[in-house]
């Protein structure tokens, strides 16, 4: 898969793979499978955002905030950690033993420990929980991205992978809809049940990409220089990769993670509690919008241009939210959607972007790494955010402090371009 296209300034073009023709049927089947399994991934990773205030109250008792504001940043950083390990860790194992086993096995991973986080009698297990629930949603999304790259050709991959990728703003909207709908957090996370079963049908209906067969064959016979994830030939890539998604990540998870216990802080309201699954709600249905126009705009604009937009969109929605509100109104969520939809497109463009940078044969590695080498400052950038909320004066200071990086993405993009067309 080469690179080159994937800077042009005009309409992109996603190249080709030849394959064995696929029935309808099969990849309805893929399809399927990948966006369930991305929502449930979604639904679980922001279950935990939405309860997360009732849930350490209810682990620690009667304690002071600065004690539960350190308690919830673990929580959510260890998570972080464990997505950043499972991205890096399926990547490998999706390279060496399949795309449709790795999204399987990743999928049956979240499921069974969302539900033991429900079970769990202490913070500490909570967090080891979460932890290995953030490792099996690390692997989901990348193992789908890549099967879902091998089996769409031409401009339809931007299409099915921004459609696949609104699965996770799909899945938000839904854990917000949970926290509406039920008061108890342990009962929630019985959720874990539907990738469970999931990843059940998905082993004996779910196809195997015929290029990684292929790929794998020809890897047996002669081993390639370009099969090296960190070949001459690869790592300029994986820093492109790295920078452009990993700064976007951190403005997205900061967002996201933090907004219910921003409401809930500034709020006036006596019902905080519809507020905060209102919030979730909001923010999901705005990237649920974003995903799903995502693959034609790549298609209209390039995806450059795509990117850039949503660079700069994001950051200064940011502002707008955190910075100029000290009540929730019906404004705050507006912006909140808003700010949400340029996420969403984010999504559904670097889903094309990153995997069309590497071969087949290191494809879900890479694009593994892409996907996760940031999330190493992320969970750093979620803990402090909740270590620093009181010195910055608040949770909405803290979250556009660290909304920066967005701008750092917007110039690594720029110059992205430039030293590919240099």
């Amino acid at each position: 898969m080469s690179a080159g296209n994937i800077y042009s300034n005009e309409q992109v073009k996603i190249p080709a793979i030849p394959i064995a023709k696929k029935s309808t049927g099969r990849l309805t089947v893929v399809f399927v499978i990948c966006f369930l399994s991305t929502m449930s991934g979604g639904i679980v990773s922001m279950l935990m955002s939405v309860y997360l205030p009732v849930a350490v109250k209810d682990l620690l008792g009667n304690v002071s905030d600065d004690r539960l504001n350190d308690v919830s940043a673990w929580i959510n950083a260890l998570f972080i950690f464990g997505w950043m390990a499972g991205g890096i860790v399926w990547g490998i194992i999706c390279d060496k033993t399949g795309r449709s086993k790795s999204v399987i096995l990743s999928t049956a991973c979240f499921g069974l420990f969302a539900i033991l986080t429900g079970q769990s009698s202490s913070w500490f297990f909570v967090s080891a929980c979460r932890f290995l629930s953030g490792f099996g949603i690390g692997g989901v999304l990348v193992t789908t991205v890549i099967l879902i790259a091998e089996l769409w050709t031409g401009k339809k991959i931007a299409i099915i992978q921004g459609i696949v990728s609104l699965a996770m703003p799909v899945g938000f909207f839904v854990a917000g809809a949970i926290n509406n709908g039920v008061e108890n957090w342990r009962a929630a996370f019985w959720i874990g049940i539907i990738p469970l079963l999931l990843a059940l049908i998905a082993a004996f209906t779910l196809p195997e990409s015929e290029e990684w067969k292929k790929r794998k064959q020809r890897t047996r016979l002669k081993e390639n220089t370009d099969q090296r994830l960190f070949s001459a030939g690869n790592r300029k890539n994986l820093l492109i990769g790295s920078v452009v998604f990993g700064t976007m990540l951190i403005g997205l998870w900061a967002v996201f993670s933090w907004a219910p216990t921003w409401v809930q802080s500034i709020s006036a309201s006596a019902d905080v509690q519809q507020q905060r699954g209102l919030t979730m709600m909001l923010l999901a249905a705005g990237g649920i919008a974003g995903s799903f126009f995502s693959g034609w705009i790549v298609n209209a604009i390039g995806l450059v241009k795509t990117m850039l937009i949503c660079f700069a969109a994001c950051f200064i929605m940011t502002f707008v939210v955190f910075k100029l509100n000290n009540n929730v109104t019906v404004i705050t969520f507006s912006e909140m959607a808003v700010l949400a939809f340029f996420f969403g497109i984010s999504q559904g463009a670097l889903a094309v972007y990153i995997p069309a940078l590497f071969p087949t044969g290191i494809c879900a590695s890479a694009t593994g790494f892409c996907f996760n080498a940031g999330r190493l400052f992320t969970g750093t950038v979620v803990f402090f955010i909740g270590a620093l909320v009181s010195w910055l004066g608040g949770y909405g200071n803290a979250v556009f402090i660290f909304s920066f990086v967005l701008a750092a993405g917007f110039i690594a993009t720029l110059l992205s371009r430039k030293m590919k067309t240099s």
